[in-house]
């Protein structure tokens, strides 16, 4: 399989150890790679496409200032690592790096990558087969052809949207690459190589799962997840596209799942959102937290119940850069229709110079922080209002981390420590679904 790593005007990377070029070269060490006149510039030569292959089966490469987090809070570069062939291309005047590399060791660095290395056993398992899960579910819907290569991968694109009026809706999905066959950021799946270290307890897990997926009716499950449902998960409709999965319903993240109120309505979403009631996901023990959370997930520290304040100055400067609508001053951002974990999936910006209602539940987090807002299940507080109407503070509560579909992750981290195996884990959160080795 192939991995979109990353894409800039020029990419630095180091071969540690022999890699071949073409049938005759062999080269190691520094390197760069430059877009030029539609092309790639290396070593003084022009090419279309550079596949460097290690002659070593352990031989690795470094490839410099790559982009996580791209449109969340925690956004930062870094230099990875990985194993397996590395294969440079133009695609959209940018240089792409692409990693290729066996299924299952790819699986080994993400579930590294997702969680961490030091989670349970039992987790791992869980998330080893949600990740073959998805994955193949990607490789067998990717289509055997495209027309066009419009894939980017330095930003997220639309994946549809329609706009009417004054109502805006779009989502963002996990669409099918042109060039390769799944991206490395949180778009796809976090995958970073041997970045992360591995354990012996990753490799027992994707040993102990080899070729296991999750199925639902005779297909691969659209295995999704997210760091925190905030106590109940939400329906795959409310976020993406207009399309039921039974398998992906609204249930309690706890022990008894039934037992959950109607997060769809106002009243009781502001009441569920603004306390704390008890569920898997709903815990601040260090030691499960750092199953989940990689250094940089660890500097967020409120994510089942979270507080974000904007003076009216900022929060309209915000809207009117992220959205490309000059909304003047705010004077309320109003809830519409709500999902069934209480994430909204349409809201109504009322401003001074225009209103209108957007969605679905990442636009709306787009819409309202400078990367991503924590999860769109939150309630507004309006402090200070003035003679016409105008908030001079907002003050948004929220709840969970994420899209709130499918596996919670921090969720089934509990479950490991209480004693729960991964099948119980996985059916908890997907429904009905039934767990089968294909290879």
């Amino acid at each position: 399989m192939s991995v979109g790593i990353m894409s800039a005007a020029s990419v630095r990377f180091v071969l540690n150890g022999d890699y071949q070029f073409m049938a005759n070269m062999t080269v190691t060490g520094s390197q760069q790679v430059d877009a030029e006149d539609n092309s790639l510039l290396w070593q003084g030569q022009h090419c279309q496409e550079i596949l460097l292959t290690p002659i070593n089966a352990e031989g690795s490469f470094t490839l410099c200032d790559v982009t996580i987090g791209v449109s969340f809070h925690w956004r930062r570069k870094e230099d990875q690592t990985f194993r397996g062939s590395l294969k440079l291309i133009m695609e959209n005047g940018l240089v792409t790096a692409i990693n290729v590399v066996p299924v299952e060791d790819y699986l080994t660095s993400v579930i590294s990558s997702e969680m961490s290395a030091k989670a349970s056993l039992e987790l791992l398992k869980a998330h080893a087969v949600i990740s073959r899960s998805w994955l193949l579910a990607q490789i067998q819907h990717k289509p055997a052809e495209k027309a066009t290569n419009d894939s980017v991968m330095s930003d997220l694109q639309p994946d549809l949207g329609t706009g009417d009026g004054d109502e805006t809706i779009k989502w963002w999905d996990r669409d099918d690459h042109v060039n390769y066959d799944v991206c490395a950021d949180d778009h796809c799946q976090r995958y970073q190589g041997i970045t992360r270290a591995s354990t012996p307890t990753v490799e027992q897990a994707i040993q102990a799962t080899w070729g296991e997926v999750l199925v639902h009716g005779g297909e691969l499950c659209d295995a999704r997840f997210s760091k925190s449902c905030g106590g109940v998960m939400e329906e795959f409709e409310n976020c993406w596209q207009d399309e039921h999965h039974d398998y992906l319903e609204a249930r309690r993240d706890g022990e008894d799942e039934t037992d959950f109120p109607d997060l769809t309505r106002e009243a009781t979403a502001e009441e569920w959102i603004l306390t704390s009631p008890k569920a898997f996901c709903n815990t601040h023990d260090p030691a499960i937290l750092s199953q989940v959370l990689n250094d940089y997930d660890q500097e967020t520290t409120d994510f089942y119940r979270w507080r974000v304040e904007y003076t009216q100055e900022q929060l309209a400067d915000l809207i009117k850069r992220r959205t490309g609508v000059d909304y003047g001053r705010i004077r309320d951002l109003q809830p519409v229709a709500r999902g069934t974990s209480g994430r909204l999936y349409k809201m109504k910006i009322v401003g001074e110079k225009c209103s209108r209602v957007i969605g679905k539940e990442l636009a709306i987090r787009y819409a309202l922080s400078e990367t991503a807002l924590y999860s769109s299940a939150f309630v507004v507080e309006r402090h200070d209002i003035d003679a016409d109407g105008y908030p001079a503070k907002f003050v948004l509560r929220g709840a969970g981390w994420g899209h709130g579909v499918g596996l919670c992750q921090i969720g089934a981290a509990v479950m490991g420590a209480k004693g729960y195996n991964y099948k119980q884990i996985l059916l908890h959160y997907f429904v009905g679904a039934n767990i089968e080795k294909k290879y």
